[in-house]
């Protein structure tokens, strides 16, 4: 049985029965594989479920890599790209992905499970071709630096809250929550902060006051 077998079988049951398997052995003995066959792939049920994310992120980076243009997008544009890309792909999951974060208790204990994809996402912001805000001190330079791939995630975590409780049509606001906030983000790295940051500002007043 191949590995993407095993992932189906894994979420297929996870869904239907809400819950995750007893034990390795008795989810191996259900699909019909040694449970040998299951270790060859995944150390644990806590690993399958992590590479949800991971798989996840590859296929975005495989999408956004086949567009002709894609090595020509300044660094704001490719991490907008990957963004859209890959919530749309969790949109297309969204049963999975909130049963796996157990969406109504969303707290530090439920990203374990996004662990793998934090190092996978830095590794890729670090990457980025970004253009800092020039400041005289070195040591502030070195801050951002260093601090820009950890600011990214936080700011991928707010996203992704925002998406688990956006219930508007297409998930619209979600789409303006990633666009306005990467926009103030850039501002802040690259500028003193001017009018994008302000309305991503004004957004996040809105959205306080109306948002259900």
């Amino acid at each position: 049985m191949e590995q993407s077998t095993i992932l189906k079988s894994y979420v297929d049951y996870l869904l239907s029965a809400g819950e995750r398997p007893r034990n390795v052995y008795s989810f191996c003995e259900k699909i019909g594989i040694e449970e040998a066959q299951f270790y060859t792939f995944y150390a644990s049920f806590d690993h399958i479920e992590q590479s949800v994310f991971t798989d996840i992120f590859n296929s975005t980076i495989a999408l956004m890599t086949k567009s002709e243009n894609f090595e020509q997008y300044d660094a704001k544009t490719k991490l907008i790209s990957f963004y859209f890309t890959y919530f749309e792909q969790l949109t297309a999951n969204r049963s999975l992905i909130l049963h796996l974060l157990q969406a109504k208790q969303f707290d530090l204990r439920n990203l374990k499970k996004l662990s793998a994809l934090r190092i996978a996402f830095k590794n890729m912001v670090n990457e980025l071709p970004i253009e800092y805000f020039k400041v005289p001190d070195e040591k502030i330079q070195k801050l951002q630096t260093k601090g820009l791939s950890e600011m990214a995630w936080f700011q991928f975590l707010a996203c992704l809250k925002f998406w688990i409780d956006d219930h508007s049509p297409s998930f619209e606001k979600t789409d303006l929550f990633i666009e306005k906030s990467i926009n103030a983000s850039f501002e802040l790295i690259q500028n003193p902060p001017l009018e994008n940051l302000l309305d991503f500002g004004k957004f996040l007043w809105k959205e306080k006051m109306t948002f259900n």
